[in-house]
């Protein structure tokens, strides 16, 4: 088994008619192959099996769908098993080209990241093949990514092409990763309570005629709410629970200031407009300088927030402790 061997998780459902292309088109840099079939009415494992005889493959099959999540998981918690050092998800429909695994594992080879995923906003010409609605639905939940995660100089936080150091799996909570549509970016939330190093790789997506299993009517809010959920608890990890800083009363007090600020100038001045009386300029000056304050607060935890880079790899970090 190589030293530095690479594995490639492959997680299927309903892909029995893409997923031989998709391995036949991995590289001899990988070392392994783990198809995970998540409870595939179509028995893609199976199929795999014997149509596949490439020496490299291993086939796990779950007896209930847990989404592609709780499969992705299962083909890490696999390769790691079996040895890898890096480990990349490629998904099974063919709109990933594994000829691009090269450039996902070598800043991971060269320790310049803990992880890495794919980001087709990287050039404008890359989304002229990305249909319009996805395109303004990862424009979207790219900001509340940033939000939710604190990378902030990320993009395209959904994108399912990812690789990462095999070592990050002893520090990430394996079982409290979403199982569903939302992996990618729970992920990427997981990854800054760790502070690991996560870098953008740019691709060009390419869109076949395989049909999305995602209800695009159930989506929005139910990402909304979820990167709301991973934004207070970002919050309270990074700046209460596991260090408090000037940041942290910054947050705390212009918090205050901005919603007291709303909260009573708009009470006051509702109540006055019942009354027929005209608000006092002191009370309007005082209002207004609470919101003012308050607001040039938020923004510089806001300026803080998204200068707090992670620059040392956490597995290299590792490597140093282990020696």
């Amino acid at each position: 088994m190589p030293q530095q061997s690479v594995y490639v998780v492959i997680p299927c459902y309903r892909a029995s008619r893409t997923v031989l292309k998709v391995i036949a088109a991995i590289g001899e840099e990988v070392d392994g192959i783990v198809v995970v079939d998540d409870g595939c009415p179509e028995h893609t494992g199976r199929f795999v099996r014997e149509h596949c005889e490439d020496p490299r493959l291993t086939v796990i099959t779950h007896p209930e769908n847990q989404g592609v999540g709780g499969a992705t998981i299962s083909g890490f918690r696999e390769a790691e098993r079996q040895g890898a050092a890096f480990i990349v998800k490629v998904d099974a429909d063919g709109q990933m080209d594994p000829a691009l695994i090269g450039q996902f594992i070598r800043p991971l080879q060269a320790g310049e990241a803990d992880y890495v995923k794919g980001n087709r906003f990287f050039e404008l010409s890359y989304l002229a093949q990305m249909p319009r609605t996805r395109l303004v639905g990862n424009a979207a939940l790219s900001f509340l990514s940033k939000l939710s995660s604190g990378y902030w100089d990320l993009m395209d936080p959904t994108n399912g092409y990812i690789a990462l150091n095999s070592k990050l799996l002893r520090v990430l909570p394996l079982e409290k990763i979403s199982r569903g549509y939302f992996f990618e970016s729970d992920m990427l939330f997981r990854l800054n309570t760790v502070r690991a190093v996560v870098r953008d790789i740019p691709l060009v997506a390419r869109y076949g005629d395989a049909e999305s299993q995602m209800n695009l009517a159930d989506m929005p809010g139910y990402f909304a709410q979820e990167h709301v959920i991973r934004l207070f608890k970002r919050i309270f990890y990074n700046y209460f629970l596991r260090d408090f800083s000037v940041a942290s009363l910054q947050l705390v007090f212009g918090l205050m200031l901005f919603l007291y600020g709303l909260i009573s100038g708009g009470l006051i001045w509702h109540s006055n407009a019942l009354s027929g009386v005209a608000t006092p300029t002191g009370t309007i000056v005082i209002t207004a300088l609470q919101i003012i304050l308050g607001f040039q607060l938020l923004m510089s935890f806001l300026s803080y927030d998204m200068s707090r880079h992670c620059t040392d790899p956490i597995t290299r970090s590792m490597e140093r402790e282990a020696r």
